[in-house]
Formats: C-alpha cells, structure tokens, sequence
C-alpha cells in the first residue's frame, strides 16, 4: 500500500509536522473488485429503495422536516451535544430561553435547509460551505470561532484540552489548507469516471482531512453527504443520513480516515463508507414503512370510531410533522372552539394516540404522540 497515497506529513515553519493532502481523485487510481462493486450495487439498490417508499408516503415532506430534525440531533451528539429530540421538538415551540445544545440542533437544522434549498439553482461550492457555516455556528457553542470562515491558524485534532504536541492528527497550515479547499472544490465540478456515490466517500474523507473550520467540521462534512446525494440526483428527498452509523461505529470512522492520511487506504474507507450507505437506507426504509403503516393504523381508528370526523382526521395529519401539540394549537389549528378543541383532544388520548405529557397539570398541557416519536428516536437515545 502506498503510504503517501493520499498525503504525508511535513515539518512547518511552526516546529510541527503538518498534514499536507494530494489532490483527488486518488493516485494509483481506486481498485474497485469485485467486493467493492458488489457493495456499490447494494448501495445503490437501497438508495432506490428509500427513493421510491418516500414517493409513496401520504406527504413525504413532513417526514423529512422530522428526518432532518432527527439528523440535525444525531450529527450534534457526535460533537458532545447532550439533548433529546423531544428536547429539539419542544424548544422550538416554547417562548423561553433554548439552552445551548438544543440551539445547536436548530441551527443544524436551518442550516441544512437553507444550504438545500439554495443547491436547487446553485453549484456545491465553497461560498456555500462557508454560508452553511456560517448558519450553523450563528449562536450557542463555537459561535465565537469564525462562523463562515475559513480558518487563519492551525488547528488540530485530539483529546479535550490536548496541546498540538499531544495531537492525534494535524491538518494542513493555513496556505496548505487553501491550496486545498481549491483543489476539493475543481474535484466537485470534474468528470473522473467514478461512481458517483465513490466520489462522494472521497469528497467527505477529503473535507474532514483538510478540517478547514476552527469548529464545525464533522456537521459540515456530513451535510455535504446529504448536499451531494441531492444535488447529483441520486436521492429526490434529503432522506439518506450517516451520523447514526458513524455515531454507532465512531472509533472505526476515525481509524479508518487516518488510515487513508497514513496508509493511502481509500479503498477500506470506501468500503466502510458503502457499508454505511446500506446499513442506513435499510433503516431508514423501515422507518418511513412503520411511519406508513402507524398512518394507516390510526387513520383506520378514527373512521372505524367517530362518524364527522374531518377535523380529527385533520389533527393526525398535522401530528406526522408536529408530535406536540397543546389544546389551544389545536383549536387555532382547526379554527374551532376552545370546548371542541378539548373534546377533540380528549378522544385523541382514549384512543391512544396522544399522551398526557403534563397529567399534574390543569393548563397550558402539553400531549405527545409518542408511537411516532418512537419511530422517529431510534438511534438518538443519549446512551445509545
């Protein structure tokens, strides 16, 4: 294996040894057995799969507004963030002070959309690195190192606190770096003959090495997954995320980036990357069926049990893009009164389909369907 296949490190004028990548795509060029071609195929056949169950769901777009509520919370916990997605949900309703995680996850989320919306007309560039950035360190945590900024220092990667002696990986000095970022950008609008889903591992892998940002750069390189999957055609809704599998395997995705900046192994990270891609799809099919079948479930229950039922019917729609919900939402949501509301509400709760989240108290309650927040919470659980 070539050791500086990827890259190598060389002295600083600071003292260090700084990492200093080579351009992509990789030279020698990927080996793609028969392996990896096998795993490609089954990447690709899963990434259809969830491409087609998302056409089928009776509004795709609320599963994605919560998917990307689940994501944003997901990539936040790999930087330590300590909330739940119930945290997100509620904080985003309530007229109080967001405690900083949570603002972390809500910034994940604006960036994500804005960064999506704008790719619809607009190339994957740096700018558009730089305004995602830019959003997701606009408050809270790291919102005083240069939100949307390429950095103008070194930085590095270890342990909390750890000195850049102590470090167990330094990425290229600032000229270096973008020196870099240049060439990844020419490598976004260029023809290589690699599939595409290939080059996306190279690009990720690429980014995170190169750590352009002082803070930031795991949430913005696993953005620029989802960005890429969407803007190159190959997912019609942002449905496909890594940040579950990577949080799951989180010492194997270190080990196996430093081992493509020590061992030039791009291959074994590509490998690892498709893995993710299958084990991902699988899931989140799944997830989008049960969200389906749950729909189906309730729906059934409510015409089987209430004879006008329009405006219940109405109410379970809204739950698959808003799980919380208190009895004034309600009636501002069905433009009935307050005692209709209740009633409503009520028979929500008999049916088993809303939860009393506040039973101690008697106003301002706040009720929960929580069967589709289960679906939803898979994977984010805090001990997970």
């Amino acid at each position: 294996m070539d050791n500086d296949r990827a890259g190598k490190y060389i002295m600083s004028t600071g003292g260090y040894k700084a990492y200093v990548p080579k351009a992509l795509p990789p030279q020698p060029p990927i080996l793609l057995d028969t392996e990896l071609v096998s795993l490609l195929s089954s990447a690709e056949r899963g990434l259809g799969r969830l491409d087609g169950v998302a056409q089928v769901l009776p509004n795709p777009d609320l599963f994605v507004a919560m998917y990307v509520n689940k994501e944003a919370l997901l990539s936040s916990q790999i930087e330590g963030t300590q909330a739940s997605l119930i945290d997100v949900l509620g904080a985003t309703k309530e007229k109080r002070e967001i405690i900083s995680d949570v603002q972390e996850v809500i910034n994940y989320v604006e960036a994500m959309n804005y960064a999506l919306e704008r790719i619809i007309d607009f190339p994957i560039s740096l700018r558009l690195l730089k305004e995602t950035h830019s959003l997701l360190l606009r408050s809270g945590r790291g919102s005083n190192k240069s939100p949307g900024e390429f950095r103008t220092s070194q930085n590095w990667i270890g342990h909390p606190g750890c000195s850049i002696e102590e470090a167990a990986f330094i990425p290229p000095t600032v000229d270096v770096m973008n020196q870099a970022m240049g060439n990844l950008e020419l490598y976004l609008h260029s023809e290589d003959g690699l599939p595409p889903l290939i080059r996306i591992a190279l690009i990720h892998a690429q980014f995170e090495t190169i750590h352009p940002f002082i803070d930031g750069n795991g949430r913005v390189g696993r953005l620029l997954i989802t960005f890429l999957l969407c803007h190159q055609g190959i997912l019609s809704k942002p449905l496909l995320y890594l940040s579950n599998y990577f949080k799951k395997n989180k010492t194997e995705y270190y080990e196996k980036l430093m081992d493509v900046r020590l061992k030039g192994a791009w291959e074994e990270w590509i490998h690892f990357f498709l893995e993710g891609v299958v084990s991902v799809s699988n899931e989140a099919v799944l997830s989008a069926q049960s969200i389906l079948a749950l729909k189906e479930f309730e729906q059934k229950k409510l015409t089987e049990n209430i004879r006008n039922n329009g405006n219940h019917i109405r109410l379970l729609e809204s739950l698959f893009f808003d799980p919380l919900i208190t009895r004034t939402e309600v009636m501002e949501l069905l433009n009935v009164s307050a005692p209709t509301a209740a009633s409503i509400v009520d028979s929500f709760v008999r049916f088993g389909i809303l939860t009393d989240m506040t039973p101690n108290q008697k106003r301002n309650k706040q009720f929960s369907f929580n069967e589709y927040l289960s679906i939803l919470s898979r994977g984010t659980e805090l001990n997970d």
